[in-house]
């Protein structure tokens, strides 16, 4: 193998897609070893049907953090578009179409919310989003009064328990929006004025940039794709569920950090997202299948999230000394 060859090859293996695909693969082989009814068509459908939700939930998550910040409260903005479709339909009977028009109006109106009380008070997102996740909370349980709402209008459940080819309608759907924000962040302005405002708020302020506009977008972005997630729920479930949204905290912080979301902000990987849900759901999974003890799931994902925060943390430094060398060798050669 040549010195190109290496290079190439070296430069693969530093992409998070390739070292978490690496992780699928190596994990998807043990279990499957270990249960004959891992890889039965059944299973792969409720597993990528779980993973298309969390890449909804990790987009909500990302959409902050490449700016800089975080959203604790992204469950609750589901939980609070789940509550509202379920509320429109039962209760107003309204047709289901209009039912998740108002869900979404609640996520981004949400989202708009918190980046407010963010740019305009100048408070940190981790504070203002704690705080409004109390608020959220609050509505789900005084509106739902703890209830479920199981009357949908129609056909609510086509989206999330259809399939084509075997495979979930959800899949394809979170394929589409992943390409969409794929997009959005290598071509358009908004997309790299968000990147950049991540990268370096001082410096993108400085060159006449909107910094708290980004800010708000993301924000409103975040709710939507949180309301998103919920709607999923909905049609996956079968009914409005007022609990739903309660545990999408770490799971959107795992998907997206495992998948090459910077903690520091100006750095997003839409194809490592899609890959690291299916990490996620498949280790869930997978120790349902080998009959692991299912109460220790917790630690098992908050170790992982430990270990991939940790190797990201390391990547940084690598790379961040890898550019000092070059620099300086061209300034070596330079003079």
């Amino acid at each position: 193998m040549d010195t190109q060859e290496k290079s190439v090859v070296k430069r693969l293996f530093a992409r998070s897609e390739t070292t978490v695909l690496l992780a699928v693969l190596i994990l998807g082989t043990v279990f499957s070893l270990f249960s004959k009814n891992f890889l039965s068509a059944y299973n792969i459908y409720t597993l990528t049907r779980m993973a298309a939700l969390y890449m909804f939930v990790a987009l909500a998550q990302s959409m902050v953090i490449i700016v800089g910040g975080m959203n604790l409260s992204l469950g609750y903005i589901g939980g609070m578009s789940v509550v509202t479709a379920g509320y429109c339909m039962q209760n107003l009977r309204w047709s289901a179409p209009a039912a998740v028009i108002a869900a979404i109006a609640i996520g981004l109106i949400a989202g708009l919310f918190n980046g407010l009380i963010i740019t305009k008070l100048k408070i940190n997102s981790f504070i203002v989003t704690l705080a409004t996740s109390f608020i959220y909370q609050g509505l789900i349980t005084g509106v739902s009064e703890g209830f479920p709402y199981t009357q949908l209008s129609g056909n609510f459940t086509w989206l999330g328990r259809g399939r084509l080819l075997g495979l979930p309608l959800m899949l394809y759907f979170a394929a589409l929006v992943l390409i969409a924000i794929w997009y959005m962040f290598r071509y358009t302005v908004t997309g790299r004025r968000l990147l950049a405002t991540g990268g370096n708020e001082v410096a993108v302020r400085m060159a006449a940039v909107d910094t708290d506009r980004c800010v708000i977008i993301a924000n409103v972005l975040s709710g939507l794709f949180a309301a998103i997630a919920g709607i999923c729920a909905v049609s996956m479930n079968g009914s409005a569920q007022p609990t739903t949204g309660g545990d999408w905290m770490i799971y959107s912080f795992a998907v997206s950090v495992i998948g090459g979301t910077a903690l520091a902000g100006g750095v997003i990987q839409p194809l490592g997202i899609f890959i690291a849900a299916h990490l996620i759901v498949m280790i869930k999974n997978g120790l349902v299948m080998v009959n692991a003890n299912i109460y220790y799931e917790q630690t098992y994902l908050g170790i992982i999230l430990l270990l991939a925060v940790s190797l990201a943390s390391i990547s940084m430094a690598v790379n961040e000394l890898r550019r000092r060398r070059k620099f300086r060798r061209q300034e070596t050669q330079g003079q």
